[in-house]
């Protein structure tokens, strides 16, 4: 079972903190509407004159950037199934999020990791005694990204993905690279590695991978914050490290796949005697083989990914974002509005939605069923 390893969450966020954060990452939507109660203009007016929804309401939340691509394209959705609510999200980071709805800024959080127990317990202050739980939401593969002009793939396996990232491989004609790769005429080209400068579930679910699949070489514990010791290029959220790296010819990073520019080569994983190209389909082969993380309550649907699976067809380099909420709210209406958009966003029509939008993988029936039934349970405390 992953013990925990995070970093304390960050000092109090004051919600009107967050919400100035919130209102500069939604600038365009918000200002489109110019203020009114329709925030996507009059395409939303209009809808919400034939719609006989009754729900309405703002719900704040803020975290993943990898879940931002998804987050737009649900938002957009279910303003037009219920035109008089507004959800605001803002693209902070996974850390960020998790400390807004503990610290009680937001009504909801996104993360790529799963609240810790002792997260869970810090929760009740602003939550209630049952805290807060883990609803998976969105899942995608993460991506060895690099800028190799006329390159597209090349193959790698978690040693020396691992090697690279702790500064051991330093030139991409690397004999383990040539070896991966025969066939392939790799430069003699010094390689940039930039990483994430935020505390980062994407950074999380990589260093977890490397710990798991190559413990010789990746000796660090997973954190969301990279390992202070190793030297290389930061930037701030999933779209800083793919554009830093699209500017920088030798660049390499890891990122969200959603997010990879195309015009970016893409790593395939060696898994078990394949290698597996990154897709979602291959992610949510990797998630079906994910058991519940013990010891959580019934409804708290936290997973223990095997980064080590030899399954035909897995990428195990992959993330499950989460939508963290709170096991209860203090009114009919916050629960109502938090129930309504997250049945909407594990619905078939809500994963579709995603996946077309954002390229992640529909959750397994068996977890979507499951995560349902998680939101149904949100009461009023």
């Amino acid at each position: 079972m992953r013990t925990s390893r995070r970093h304390p969450v960050p000092s109090p966020w004051p919600r009107h903190r967050f919400l100035a954060l919130t209102g500069l990452t939604l600038s365009t939507v918000l200002l489109a509407g110019c203020g009114s109660d329709y925030p996507l203009g009059e395409e939303q007016r209009l809808a919400a004159e034939q719609n006989t929804s009754m729900l309405e309401g703002t719900l704040t939340g803020g975290g993943s950037t990898a879940q931002n691509s998804a987050m737009t394209a649900w938002r957009a959705g279910f303003s037009f199934l219920h035109p008089k609510v507004q959800v605001q999200y803002a693209s902070v980071g996974s850390g960020a999020g998790r400390a807004g709805i503990i610290e009680g800024a937001t009504e909801f959080a996104g993360s790529d990791a799963y609240l810790q127990d002792e997260e869970i317990e810090e929760a009740q202050e602003t939550c209630g005694p049952g805290g807060a739980i883990n609803i998976p939401a969105y899942i995608s593969p993460i991506s060895i990204a690099f800028n190799l002009p006329g390159v597209d793939n090349l193959n790698f396996d978690a040693e020396t993905i691992a090697r690279i990232f702790r500064g051991e491989i330093t030139q991409w004609n690397d004999p383990a690279l040539r070896e991966l790769n025969p066939g392939i005429d790799l430069p003699d080209r010094i390689m940039t590695v930039v990483t994430r400068s935020d505390d980062s579930g994407t950074t999380e679910n990589f260093t977890e991978y490397l710990h798991d699949a190559a413990p010789a070489v990746w000796t660090d514990d997973p954190d969301g914050s990279w390992p202070g010791g190793l030297q290389n290029e930061k930037a701030q959220g999933n779209t800083g490290v793919v554009s830093t790296v699209v500017r920088t010819e030798g660049g390499i990073t890891y990122a969200d796949d959603s997010l990879v520019d195309e015009t970016l080569g893409k790593g395939v994983l060696k898994v078990g005697e394949e290698f597996v190209e990154v897709s979602a389909d291959a992610a949510a082969t990797a998630v079906s083989v994910a058991e519940r993380v013990q010891g959580r309550g019934k409804h708290d649907i936290a997973l223990e990914l095997d980064r080590t699976t030899t399954e035909p067809g897995a990428y195990p380099l992959v993330l499950v974002s989460y939508l963290i909420y709170c096991a209860t709210y203090p009114t009919a209406a916050d629960a109502e509005l938090v129930k309504t958009f997250g049945l909407y966003v594990v619905s078939p029509e809500g994963q579709q939605l995603a996946s077309d939008s954002a390229k992640s993988s529909p959750m397994p029936a068996e977890l979507a069923r499951e995560a349902r039934e998680a939101i149904e349970s949100i009461s009023v405390a």
